[in-house]
């Protein structure tokens, strides 16, 4: 898809998309995400969260009118937009962690988010999952008002989306009769923010509890429990099935089988000669290396701060090598046993290649899908073609779960 918006800034293009793409399901409208991407100078941080603020701060204003004024629907659909472009606001400032505008964009997200699901039918219930001595933010999704014990979707987004934005997965699912449990682990965002909690790679220990905490509710069918991960989720949802037997589905959305090869690719000498050098207590021309491609490149220049903001480390070769962990090598793929579901984009931004890496390793039921670009759905995690993606993933759920 050739860009309409930053043609020559491909993050900001893809930011863009990603918010135009949650139009389908309420998180924004167009003409909102175009006038303020319009007002934004292509690559400058601070002009991307000062025009994305007052969008959002517009939109919560009327919001809150309308609720004032009883209209609950109104209210709601502001609400939710507003959400959305206050998390668009604060997404790219965590090269500097703390930047007060960070927490104040983030937590008028989920202020917002949750005036909506107040209003929404049936209501949204905010929930706190125990885990190792603090708690997961959630929310609990119910399809339909009866309380009747359904087959529930557990679902997580990935390095840097929230789980108010799992909104447009959630609501798919409740339109089709699932119950869903979505929640951030650590390193995203409810957690990082609040609690200082980074990412680990041995996410089943998040999972477990999560799925301790479904188990609880009456609604939720234990016999039919579906895991979906989304971006990096798709390597930490299929390391949480393999050593999760109470998982009787799994969707990766996108799939992921190695995030080293990510860090490594690009990097001369064979993988252990990389891992080395990206493990190295000290290598200053290496450092200096890679704060020159992130000046040459705006994504990777996102990736490397968001990606020392998210695993709280100090320089970009840190991150790589926390990233060098994630992975499902060593026969950790291979353990998977529930049908699986690995998504890939045509058009992929960040993880050419991987989904069908994952897929050749599994040993399972499996089904690869592809999206393309000629559909409008070849972008990562298929932004911009919501609704025909979620069709076809959770019509394969359908059948998955039967």
């Amino acid at each position: 898809m050739r860009p309409i918006l930053f043609p020559d800034h491909p993050q900001f293009w893809f930011e863009t998309l990603r918010s135009l793409g949650h139009t389908a399901y309420g998180l924004a409208d167009i003409g909102e995400v175009v006038v303020t991407s319009q007002a934004i100078t292509a690559g400058d941080y601070d002009s991307w969260h000062d025009e994305w603020l007052a969008t959002a701060d517009r939109v919560a204003a009327e919001a809150d009118r309308a609720a004032a004024a009883g209209h609950r629907i109104s209210a709601r659909d502001g609400y939710l937009r507003a959400s959305n472009y206050y998390r668009s606001a604060e997404f790219f400032l965590h090269g500097r962690a703390g930047d007060p505008r960070i927490l104040h964009a983030y937590e008028r997200s989920v202020e917002c988010f949750r005036a909506a699901a107040g209003l929404s039918t049936p209501a949204i219930e905010p929930v706190e999952i125990p885990y190792e001595g603090t708690l997961l933010p959630g929310y609990f999704y119910r399809a339909g008002e009866t309380g009747e014990r359904r087959p529930t979707v557990v679902m997580c987004n990935g390095f840097d989306g929230t789980v108010e934005e799992m909104y447009v997965y959630a609501v798919a699912a409740v339109e089709r009769g699932y119950h869903v449990l979505a929640f951030d682990g650590p390193g995203q965002p409810g957690t990082r923010h609040k609690q200082g909690l980074v990412f680990r790679p041995d996410w089943e220990t998040v999972v477990g509890p999560v799925i301790d905490y479904a188990l609880t509710r009456d609604e939720v069918d234990p016999d039919r429990i579906a895991l979906l991960g989304a971006s990096m989720g798709g390597v930490l949802m299929p390391r949480a099935a393999a050593f999760e037997p109470r998982a009787a589905a799994l969707i990766a959305v996108d799939g992921l089988f190695d995030l080293g090869d990510i860090v490594t690719s690009g990097i001369p000498g064979d993988r252990d000669a990389a891992e080395a050098r990206l493990r190295a207590p000290h290598d200053p021309e290496f450092d200096a290396e890679i704060e020159r491609l992130m000046a040459a490149s705006g994504t990777m220049r996102w990736a490397m701060e968001q990606g020392m903001y998210a695993f709280r480390v100090a320089t970009p070769r840190q991150f790589c090598a926390a990233y060098l962990d994630y992975h499902l090598h060593d026969g950790v793929a291979e353990r998977i046993g529930c049908p699986t579901l690995v998504c890939a984009g045509e058009d992929d931004l960040f993880f050419q290649g991987q989904p069908e890496l994952l897929f050749d390793h599994l040993t399972c039921d499996k089904t690869l899908l592809p999206f393309t670009t000629a559909e409008g759905a070849g972008a990562h995690c298929q932004a911009g073609g919501q609704r025909l993606a979620y069709a076809r993933i959770y019509d394969w759920l359908a059948t998955a779960l039967a």
